[in-house]
């Protein structure tokens, strides 16, 4: 069953404002576009949530930092509605940009802290774009529940705490990465790799497996980071822009893997950033 595309917010609310008069829990996925395994995971989850669905498809063009990003990214409502038809969700906000940004908008959310390293340092603004629209997604859908991916898990974590500190009554939910069969974390951004690009692309995700078993091996953290870059450029990346160890919960640097962290790296390889991540455990 393909779930109706909606382009306005009344509609939308409308929609919603049935649901809620049922006692209905709504969930909602916000994406833009491109979808693949990993997406229609988040879907797999908000169904078992609540009792409604919506995935949102917008890209958003305040959280691109680079015009030529922007314009290659991929969209493909069409085969994204398709792909959402078996998984029968209930709506599909596809707004159009005068419902998310009216003329005159003149608001930013901006979440200090943990947008300052990582992606942030190297995106700027991007954090805000990001915060911004899912406050007014968040607003728009009035969903009980949001379902994330952890392959972005910064922005998972700004998520968080920006629906915490503004007292947004939704349920934060972090999915499990989903790969490829040679690792490859899965992202709209893959499809624009060459070949031979997508056959290296794995080495980013190799590095950190290595990097990992080197800190759970006890070698100093700076070296297997040390490690774990040299390896990926040797693998065929043009450069990387970080590969860290954060801790789970506040993303604040660790020299020692002494609580919950995560490993994380992003780098470019055939015009395209790439960004991973994995999660550790002290011994």
């Amino acid at each position: 069953m393909t779930a109706p595309i909606l382009r306005r917010l009344a509609d939308l609310r409308e929609m919603t404002a049935r649901w809620r008069g049922q006692g209905q829990r709504v969930a909602v996925v916000p994406t833009m576009g491109a979808l693949h395994a990993g997406h229609l995971s988040l879907v797999e989850v908000a169904k078992a949530r609540a009792d409604r669905v919506i995935v949102t498809i917008f890209v958003n063009p305040r959280q691109f930092d680079n015009a030529d990003d922007l314009a290659k990214y991929p969209r493909t409502e069409q085969d994204d509605a398709a792909k959402l038809a078996p998984y029968a969700v209930d709506a599909i906000y596809a707004p159009d940009p005068d419902q998310v940004y009216p003329p005159g908008f003149a608001t930013t959310v901006s979440v200090a802290g943990l947008t300052e390293g990582l992606c942030g340092a190297h995106r700027p603004g991007h954090f805000d774009g990001v915060t911004t629209v899912v406050a007014k997604l968040f607003a728009q859908t009035q969903a009980d529940i949001a379902c994330f991916g952890e392959k972005d898990f910064q922005q998972l974590a700004v998520v968080r705490r920006m629906a915490r500190d503004l007292d947004i009554p939704v349920e934060i939910v972090g999915c499990p990465i989903v790969r490829e069969g040679d690792g490859l974390a899965l992202s709209s951004r893959n499809v624009r790799l060459s070949p031979a690009a997508r056959a290296q692309a794995p080495v980013l995700y190799r590095a950190l497996q290595q990097a990992a078993g080197a800190i759970g091996d006890g070698v100093p953290v700076a070296q297997a980071l040390a490690a774990a870059r040299d390896a990926v450029l040797a693998g065929g990346f043009a450069s990387v822009d970080y590969i860290d160890l954060r801790a789970a919960d506040s993303l604040v640097p660790l020299d020692v893997l002494d609580r919950p962290a995560r490993l994380l790296a992003a780098a470019h390889l055939d015009g395209v950033r790439l960004i991973d991540n994995l999660g550790l455990a002290p011994a």
